[in-house]
């Protein structure tokens, strides 16, 4: 049995008294503490500071759409920019391709639809063939709905993808009918924290960035603004929830620090992925390796807010079950348990990475081949033996984690795994040293009461008739 279990089975806390006055075990229960404990005032003046930077940093990096028309027209000339229509397709037949020689019969697919908005509304329009060979050729059956684009300039229309609205918005109906079933109000909070993230994302880092401001000063505040948004909405405005948002703040600043260094040294351009040259065509301003290195600390922040809120509830919990316990031994016993929400979560912070990037994965993996495994290191002696092959797997791997896109991905883990390490000690000595400090302040002072309670009852006894 543990130190932590032996002192709570041994001790029975009666906190009351036959002159009334109680005191509550939940030292982070309410605001009370804030006018006793120097610390929560540190932490409250800290995250005040944090809050007007962050409310100054938005309205200073509001976007004012000043060069949407610029980039609007960028977007129009790479092609990347259209209106969408919904359209029903009429056919789909598989013929020879318009270019097609008898020494090459190629063959493709050719698409009528009826589009609903545009020059062709409500008409019938062939779209342009789509080669059998070429990768990601739509498989459409007559009656299914898709989308189309439609260039104004060139009265020109294109297949954009298929027609998948419908099941995305019945899958979140499914998904905010589960969360409020299972968590009830407090699932009606997160929802709300995640409507409050999304809205965010949409509608100020993607457009601050977009409209000329720095990524990672505009990643900043906004994570900022989204972990005051989320943390007070889901957990409530609390000193649980103060001391957990000081710990997340705390943390993601460690994060940016290490993930700056380590992003400017290993020299990540940002045009590796076709997104980010897309976003440099459009608007070539913009610093694509700030735009990853803001991307990484937004990545972190989900995460960092988990395990400080867990790490905080620990020693709350931990102080509510034995009042006994010191400063030390929540820190010790907080320490233990936050072991296993690291490795738990790092391994959740990987997998999160490199399912988003399992395709690209594969493709680098392919790299890596079995007559290659097979030829013993040039810096190695050829008598080594297994040891030669096992050095060649190891630089192969390395080799292909040195591509910028694959490289990116561990780097972002890394970093932000690194922040998640540093979010446990950090949020449980503060949680600790609040709780623990309180919690021998109010042992001294119910002493100080029995005491005088003991002096009050021995004065009565000697002052009252034999």
């Amino acid at each position: 049995m543990s130190e932590v279990e032996e002192d709570t089975d041994s001790y029975r806390p009666s906190h009351s008294h036959s002159h009334g006055h109680s005191h509550s075990h939940d030292a982070m229960g309410d605001w009370e503490i804030l006018a006793t404990h120097p610390l929560l005032k540190f932490i409250v003046g800290f995250l005040a500071i944090g809050a007007a930077v962050t409310v100054i940093g938005i309205v200073a990096l509001w976007p004012q759409n000043e060069n949407r028309d610029e980039i609007a027209t960028r977007a129009n000339q790479a092609g990347l920019a259209y209106d969408l229509y919904s359209a029903e397709v009429e056919s789909a037949e598989e013929e020879l391709c318009s270019y097609a020689t008898e020494q090459d019969p190629q063959r493709c697919v050719t698409v009528i639809v009826t589009p609903a908005g545009g020059s062709a509304a409500d008409q019938l329009l062939v779209l342009s063939e789509y080669n059998l060979q070429q990768i990601g050729v739509p498989d459409l059956e007559p009656g299914q709905s898709i989308v189309v684009g439609y260039v104004p300039t060139q009265d020109f229309y294109i297949f954009i993808d298929i027609e998948r609205r419908v099941p995305i918005v019945a899958l979140t109906l499914f998904f905010i009918i589960v969360v409020l079933a299972l968590a009830r109000k407090r699932g009606a909070y997160a929802l709300l924290s995640m409507a409050s993230t999304v809205i965010i994302l949409v509608g100020f880092i993607g457009p601050s960035i977009l409209n000329g401001n720095d990524p990672l000063l505009v990643a900043i505040v906004g994570a900022s603004l989204i972990a005051f948004s989320s943390l007070y909405l889901t957990h409530g405005v609390s000193p649980t929830t103060t001391v957990a948002l000081a710990g997340t703040l705390s943390a993601l600043l460690i994060t940016l620090f290490v993930s700056k260094v380590f992003f400017e040294w290993a020299g990540f351009t940002g045009y590796a992925s076709d997104a980010s040259a897309s976003l440099g065509t459009v608007f070539p301003g913009v610093s694509i390796s700030s735009v990853l290195l803001a991307g990484a600390v937004l990545g972190a922040l989900g995460a960092l807010d988990d395990i400080t809120v867990t790490q905080v509830a620990t020693i709350s919990e931990l102080h509510e079950r034995n009042p006994k316990l010191t400063v030390r031994q929540l820190f010790t016993s907080g320490i233990k348990i936050g072991r296993e929400h690291i490795a738990s979560t790092v391994n959740t912070l990987l997998l999160a990475y490199a399912g988003a990037s399992l395709p690209l994965l594969m493709l680098s993996s392919a790299k890596l081949t079995n007559d290659q495994l097979d030829q013993p290191a040039p810096i190695l002696s050829n008598d080594l033996g297994p040891l030669s092959t096992i050095y060649r797997f190891f630089e192969q791997q390395l080799n292909v984690a040195n591509s910028e896109e694959i490289a990116v991905e561990v780097v972002r883990t890394l970093c932000g795994s690194i922040g998640l390490v540093a979010a446990v000690p950090a949020t449980t000595i503060l949680a600790a040293v609040l709780v623990g400090t309180s919690a021998k302040r109010e042992a001294e002072e119910l002493s100080r009461e029995e005491a005088d309670a003991k002096v009050s009852d021995d004065s009565k006894e000697i002052d009252s008739p034999a």
